[in-house]
């Protein structure tokens, strides 16, 4: 079991070049530890004990009673979930079922729950392979192992030569390589609010709004309203067993099921209620950032001085002036990742490049950063 677990660090290994914003990283990286730690949970519940155990007094064999319900699914009775437990019936929702086939609710989701959450995680990591696709290396390629400020003078100089090169020659040609991660991102939130709606599919519409209906609960009291985790995740059903008799009639043979796996699952699903829900609002107040560092150039300046204080001011506001939006989210994630004195060079060099050469201009951007 141990040895499972040791096997999904790999999904959260830091690398120590850094492409994305640390919300980005919620999702690929501790999203996706937290539903295959999940999935592996449920699994090893599932398949290597006993997830379903069925009460009959009749001649069906134990194993067939328990496999034919935990397979063809158990139901409870909607009516009977607020009766008085020990005096009206058993335990919430289940009682005589005579008569009652409008008021059954099915549970058929538990067999499930283990892929679901595989799938799950499968959809999280989709945008992060995505960006490193798109991305292709570039950030660590332009590092060329200038995160380690201790080299000599000449290696150095020649490195940062290099970068700034290219800094240089591709100025204002990478909007398109930005744009596509912010499409990645936006896909992340179009992500988490679909799984949203996938969890409340698979839980009849009972999902969408768990979280708040248990906080309700908790403040209620017990007698006067439904505990919704043990309306979407009883422990106890009933379930119909029909064979045969001696004279060749169908026999009707009524069930009640335990189902302890539920345990698990309430406490899984709980939980990504609220961390979803967390997910959600840091990505929507990203994009927001996003949407800002699009249309605002002094909000650009503004982050690269406050991220990067040992740079100039009038470096940050050249370089900005007369570059794009992507010029500006590469040297962010650079300065990100190199030494901040050698980033701080590279900024002052290109800055005094720009200066000089007033080809690189971008019309129209010089009052607006001037009176930032």
């Amino acid at each position: 079991m141990l040895d499972i677990f040791r096997g999904l660090k790999s999904l959260v290994k830091i690398s120590h070049v850094n492409t994305d914003s640390p919300v980005f990283r919620l999702h690929y990286s501790i999203t996706v530890i937290i539903l295959m730690s999940f999935s592996l949970i449920v699994t090893t519940r599932q398949y290597v004990g006993n997830p379903i155990d069925c009460v009959h007094t009749k001649d069906i064999p134990e194993d067939v009673l328990n496999t034919y319900c935990w397979i063809h699914s158990t139901y409870a009775l909607k009516s009977l979930f607020l009766k008085k437990v020990g005096s009206d019936v058993p335990y919430p929702g289940v009682g005589n079922s005579e008569g009652k086939a409008l008021d059954k609710k099915i549970y058929k989701y538990y067999q499930w729950v283990c892929f679901c959450l595989f799938f799950q995680a499968i959809l999280f990591y989709t945008p992060r392979w995505l960006w490193k696709s798109w991305e292709g290396g570039k950030i660590h390629a332009l590092m060329m192992d200038l995160d380690i400020g201790i080299c000599s003078e000449i290696e150095k100089k020649q490195k940062k030569k290099l970068l700034l090169d290219y800094l240089w020659d591709n100025l204002r040609y990478h909007n398109w390589w930005a744009y596509r991660y912010y499409v990645c991102e936006f896909l992340s939130l179009c992500n988490v609010i679909g799984q949203m709606f996938l969890m409340n599919k698979f839980f009849d519409g009972e999902f969408m709004t768990f979280g708040l209906d248990v906080i309700t609960h908790m403040e209620a009291d017990q007698e006067d309203r439904m505990d919704p985790m043990i309306y979407i995740f009883p422990r106890m059903t009933k379930c119909t067993f029909y064979k045969y008799g001696v004279s060749g009639e169908v026999e009707r043979h009524d069930a009640i099921c335990i189902l302890p796996l539920n345990v698990v699952n309430e406490k899984i699903y709980i939980f990504l209620w609220f961390w979803f829900i967390i997910l959600t609002i840091l990505t929507t107040l990203t994009l927001f950032y996003r949407i800002i560092i699009i249309f605002s150039p002094r909000m650009r300046v503004y982050l690269l001085r406050l991220r990067f204080r040992l740079v100039r001011r009038d470096a940050i506001e050249i370089i900005v002036r007369r570059s794009k939006m992507g010029d500006w989210f590469l040297l962010y994630r650079l300065g990100e990742n190199l030494d901040s004195i050698i980033f701080r060079d590279v900024m002052q060099d290109l800055a005094n490049r720009l200066h000089n050469n007033q080809h690189h201009r971008v019309p129209g951007m010089k009052g607006e950063i001037q009176d930032a």
